[in-house]
């Protein structure tokens, strides 16, 4: 007998019969009542149930008859089916077959509405609510009671963007259960007894989560709502649109609302293999960047030391007359914000049209070791060949070097606390501190310097029910990817490279680095640039490895590159914001396609603007290789157009027919093309260095999920969440340096300088300082440190 034959042999050995409103339905042992009913198209009305929470039956809405419970014996009264496991021949009557549980359902909502509030009219949920349409399927045509309804003072804020009113709430405990058994953030909880029972918060600690935005999505009844929409719209003038979220490479399924050519808000969508139905409160609300008021939407060419406005025939040929000076010695930069198409489109552009290798979407610091891991292990992989969202739940282990999932991933996060409260995942963190989000995954915690990460990482257990994940921080370290690829080999674990932007693994496909083109092809191979030239018809391609970003703009600062044509980047995304500043500002030529003003488009000879993500269609892939969908969810008149697009209007005025304008005709390209079935690049061989420790503090950073990040602009609610920026130093550190919690403490280096309030850290390795990796616009990049350089600490009482 096959295995797929024994599976199912031993899933049917597990299935029981069971009987709805008369209806035999087979469902696996352990189901509740509601879920098999379910199964069979009947719907039983409920509040508190919702299917990735722990049943608890607490809004007793969902009531059915059980004449049987499969002994030939029935229950006296009318049980919650939300909290009643299904036995072998169990009989179940619902409101369908029973007038008991139709009595049973209809006294719930009957109590439930004596005193809740009649303000459907003004209520942000009115239209699609549950309580309004169960109350209008399954409860009485008219109320019996008459008397005065329980009031309380409202709104409460129980966060910056979160609301309570709280005489809407009927106490379903879904909003508690999510933070505590979904978020980790237990800060909110049912307070009191009885008719003064409510939603009560910490004072002192208001609920500040990143994921706050979902207990206002799965409130049934409109008692928590977002500062962000309340009285924003009504869900009858909406028109939403399913898209997947720009924030980071988690992939997340949103649905997004607008109304009269402008989003009002968005919301979790319903994806079972990647967001389940949750999703970050960045990637919520963060969603305003666009409409400030410096959005570009007509071209700009410099005259003398100030921009004007053009008209984009002027403003082509004023580039156009700039790259063809520069020839081939063009750099082109394009971050880590584009669709897969989008990218697809720079990396032709630069090998087709300019004839050069010189891409690079790693605006952020970055290595040669890097490269060689994302050639060796990242570029060229389908869709299920590595890690997925589903391994990580499956896994016995899961490893995380240089990468804080509640930070720089959060789905992964709430997929790893998943996979830990259900399965007993043993999670690994190698980091310098334990913190938050590794204690909300009870991570066994493996003490490290910045640095040393790869000798650290030789000396893990792992095998082959492990998985590791490695996030873009392990380029500052170097021998990090090289360990790991090592580790991997030797042991069977699975290993997963985690980018914090929704670009970067899509850009990896497009070829937007100086020694891949798509699909993994290297450079260096002949055969794979043959590919490549008969799917462009272009007569050759260069055959030598470009310049990555920081050579870039180190050769565009020295004169050595003529132009760059930068898409989506800012100068403090660099290791070394400072030189980035320098080679932006001394190109002899440069070319801006971006959407609002930034430090760049200041030094650029020409400002081409470009849509904003919502305005377009395309594609990006996430960390698993899992491609989505991003449709366009509206276009005004006079809006600029794709990168794509502008690309080809560029190509043509060079002379050279780039052949794709539309995200339609990028993707189809793409596809033929394929992935590279050569010979891939070798693995990395990089011996790690031992940081100087002598001189100074070592530095770790990383960047926190909501920060000064330009992306979070006009999002005043979202920001006012954001973790307060700190230094962090472990208790011996501190001491031996005379500071105490909270002095205000100043971390140096050779560039810059930043100034924060100190926080002592137990479990922070000595000699190691942490500060956050973007703070209002300014952070790692202003330093311009590595690992190995050491940084100083000075300061006194705050």
């Amino acid at each position: 007998m096959s295995v797929e034959a024994k599976a199912g042999e031993v899933a049917k050995s597990d299935l029981i019969s069971v009987f709805i409103d008369g209806t035999e339905v087979q469902v696996p042992k352990g189901t509740l009542a509601i879920r098999a009913a379910e199964m069979i198209g009947i719907a039983i009305p409920r509040f508190c149930d919702h299917p990735l929470l722990d049943p608890v039956g607490a809004c007793r809405q969902c009531m059915v008859e059980v004449p049987d419970m499969g002994n030939g014996r029935g229950m006296p009264k009318p049980q919650a089916s939300c909290t009643l496991e299904v036995a072998p021949n169990m009989q179940i009557q619902t409101q369908l077959s029973s007038a008991k549980a139709e009595k049973a359902q209809k006294g719930m909502l009957e109590l439930l509405l004596i005193n809740h509030p009649l303000d459907c009219p003004i209520c942000d949920k009115g239209g699609e609510c549950p309580l309004q349409n169960q109350a209008l399927s399954h409860g009485p045509a008219e109320s019996r009671y008459h008397g005065v309804k329980r009031t309380f003072p409202k709104p409460v804020s129980i966060s910056a963007q979160v609301l309570l009113d709280r005489e809407r709430c009927v106490l379903c405990a879904r909003c508690t259960r999510f933070s505590e058994q979904i978020s980790g953030d237990p800060f909110i909880a049912l307070v009191e007894r009885g008719a003064l029972q409510q939603v009560g918060f910490y004072e002192d600690h208001p609920y500040d989560s990143y994921f706050s935005g979902n207990v206002v999505q799965i409130c049934p009844v409109g008692a928590l709502t977002s500062a962000d929409y309340r009285f924003q719209a009504r869900p009858f003038d909406l028109v939403s649109t399913p898209v997947v979220c720009e924030i980071c490479a988690a992939g997340c399924e949103l649905r997004t609302d607008h109304r009269h050519y402008q989003v009002k808000r968005r919301l979790a969508g319903n994806a079972p293999d990647v967001n389940e139905e949750w999703n970050c409160d960045r990637g919520r609300f963060a969603f305003y960047s666009g409409r400030q008021a410096d959005r570009l939407t007509s071209p700009l060419v410099r005259d003398g030391d100030a921009l004007r406005p053009a008209s984009w025939p002027e403003a082509i040929d004023a580039a156009v007359a700039g790259l063809k000076a520069a020839g081939a010695g063009v750099g082109v930069l394009v971050g880590g914000r584009l669709t897969l198409e989008n990218a697809y489109g720079y990396s032709k552009f630069a090998r087709a049209v300019l004839g050069t290798n010189h891409i690079d979407f790693r605006s952020r610091p970055h290595s040669v070791e890097e490269g060689q891991f994302l050639a060796h292990a990242v570029a060229g992989r389908a869709f299920g060949e590595g890690v997925t969202y589903a391994g990580l739940e499956e896994a016995k282990q899961v490893i995380c070097v240089a990468f804080e999932p509640e930070e720089e991933s959060p789905i992964v996060f709430l997929r790893l606390r998943k996979a830990v409260r259900k399965k007993k995942l043993k999670v690994v963190t190698v980091a310098p501190f334990e913190s938050n989000g590794a204690r909300k995954l009870g991570a066994h915690f493996v003490p490290t310097v910045p640095g040393t990460e790869a000798e650290v990482v030789s000396k893990l257990d792992a095998d082959a029910d492990t998985v590791i994940l490695v996030g873009e921080r392990a380029a500052l370290s170097l021998g990090t990817f090289s360990a790991l690829v090592e580790l991997a080999s030797h042991t069977g674990a699975r290993l997963a490279w985690v980018p914090r932007r929704a670009g970067d693994r899509g850009a990896v496909e497009a070829g937007c680095l100086p020694h891949l083109l798509p699909g993994g092809r290297p450079v260096a191979d002949a055969a794979a640039r043959v590919d490549v030239q008969a799917a462009w018809g272009v007569p050759a391609l260069p055959a030598e490895p470009g310049l990555d970003a920081g050579a870039m703009l180190h050769a565009a600062a020295s004169g050595e590159l003529g132009a760059l044509v930068v898409a989506g980047v800012q100068p403090t995304d660099f290791a070394d914001a400072a030189a980035a500043r320098a080679g932006f500002e001394q190109a002899p030529f440069l070319v801006s396609l971006e959407s609002r003003i930034s430090e760049v488009t200041a030094r650029a000879e020409v400002v081409l603007p470009v849509d904003l993500i919502e305005e377009q269609a395309g594609t990006f892939l996430n960390w698993e290789h899992r491609p989505g969908r991003v449709n366009r969810v509206n276009r005004q008149a006079g809006s600029p157009m794709t990168d794509l697009r502008v690309l080809a209007m560029l190509a043509d005025a060079l002379g050279t027919d780039l052949g794709i304008r539309r995200t339609k005709e990028a993707r189809r390209e793409l596809d033929e093309l394929g992935t590279w079935d050569g010979e891939r690049a070798a693995a990395p061989a990089e011996e790690w260095l031992q940081p100087d420790r002598a001189s100074g503090l070592v530095l770790a950073s990383w960047r926190l999920l909501i920060d000064g990040s330009a992306a979070n602009d006009g999002a005043p609610a979202l920001l006012a969440t954001a973790k307060k920026p700190v230094a962090r130093l472990g208790e011996a550190t501190a001491s031996e340096l005379g500071l105490a919690d909270g002095d205000l403490v100043t971390v140096g280096a050779g560039n810059g300088e930043l100034t924060l309030p100190l926080v002592v850290e137990p479990t922070m390795v000595d000699g190691v300082v942490w500060v956050p990796g973007n703070i209002d616009g300014a952070g790692l990049g202003e330093l311009a440190v590595t690992a190995t350089q050491p940084v100083q600490v000075s300061g006194g009482v705050a």
